[in-house]
């Protein structure tokens, strides 16, 4: 079975937005080396533009084949004319506002999220990465089976939480942490069910 995958970066106080989606605070904490590690170790999580920028568009995909997101993630591409930001993965946006897709590649889904997710775990395939935002984070919390967090050096002190919903303590093990010179953190948490 497929696993889902909250793949996310966040501030140290634990926000991966500003209160008006603002996320050019953690972008400017990106550094070469850094940035170097998101090419080689996770180049599917960089949007398709970025990829090309990078010089690593034709990587393979090593994690993830499919991502899913709440439509204000999908709207910070969109407002930039993204309609298909991660067009190496299948992609899949959970709206109950969009009408239609922008895109032909990219699937709306209105209903039920842990629905879809259970139904795309039963597929054949590589993981599934969960992109954001903090409210489809919530709603998927149960069947979250992995954390990547990316913490950066920087307090946000409001906006989106990356994980938002009731009170409900969910224990994680971790299984892997790596520092960069820039201060950041990529840390590995695996679900203990």
């Amino acid at each position: 079975m497929r696993k889902l995958s909250y793949f996310i970066g966040m501030s140290l106080d634990g926000f991966i937005a500003g209160p008006d989606d603002e996320v050019q605070f953690l972008m400017d904490q990106l550094s070469p080396a850094y940035l170097e590690y998101l090419k080689t170790e996770w180049p599917e999580t960089l949007a398709t533009a970025g990829r090309r920028h990078f010089g690593c568009d034709d990587a393979e995909n090593t994690h993830y084949d499919t991502v899913l997101m709440g439509r204000a993630t999908y709207g910070l591409g969109l407002k930039d004319g993204m309609v298909d930001p991660y067009a190496h993965l299948k992609t899949y946006v959970f709206s109950r506002s969009l009408a239609e897709s922008p895109h032909p590649a990219v699937e709306l889904v209105a209903d039920d999220p842990v629905a879809k997710v259970r139904e795309l775990k039963r597929q054949d395939g590589l993981g599934i990465w969960l992109c954001g935002g903090g409210n489809l984070a919530g709603q998927l919390a149960e069947e979250i089976d992995e954390l990547v967090i990316k913490t950066y050096p920087v307090l946000a002190g409001d906006g989106i939480r990356v994980v938002s919903g009731e009170f409900g303590p969910r224990p994680y093990e971790l299984t892997g942490s790596r520092s960069f010179d820039n201060g950041a953190v990529v840390s590995k948490y695996a679900r203990k069910r």
